[in-house]
């Protein structure tokens, strides 16, 4: 076999791997969103410098939990996980600067407190906000609204 046909079935052998992870992609989200409650969400998993560290991913509500899944990865199991009573809902505010390149069109940036202080920013569309304000607020009775 000559280097120009080895060339080409190594394009080829490429192609096919590019085709399957955009096949088991599909099937991820499909798989993740069987339960329904899905939507866009980015998490901002680093703020060291301003407009950076954003991750594209969908959010799913499981219960009392807000998951997060990366988008361009294949594992079947959450990156990060919120308990509802272990946020509390700061802003939001409009991207600013090169946040507005990093994240999804429309998206806005949701900054909310842990109990233990640390802020955890989130971008979301206007209607996945209103969703997420309301499962919030929506905690069990007798919860202390306090915090």
């Amino acid at each position: 076999m000559t280097w120009w046909e080895e060339l080409l079935d190594l394009g080829g052998l490429l192609l096919l791997l590019v085709v399957v992870y955009g096949v088991c992609l599909m099937v991820r989200r499909r798989v993740i969103a069987r339960h329904g409650g899905t939507f866009e969400l980015s998490y901002r998993v680093r703020a060291t410098r301003p407009g950076r560290g954003w991750l594209l991913g969908v959010g799913r509500y499981s219960g009392s939990t807000l998951e997060w899944f990366r988008v361009f990865s294949l594992a079947p199991a959450p990156k990060r996980t919120w308990e509802r009573t272990g946020l509390i809902y700061l802003t939001s505010r409009a991207p600013q600067g090169g946040e507005a390149l990093a994240l999804y069109p429309d998206h806005l940036v949701v900054e909310c407190r842990t109990p233990q202080g640390e802020v955890v920013e989130l971008a979301m569309g206007p209607q996945s906000l209103i969703g997420f304000q309301a499962w919030l607020e929506s905690r069990n009775p007798g919860t202390d609204w306090s915090r």
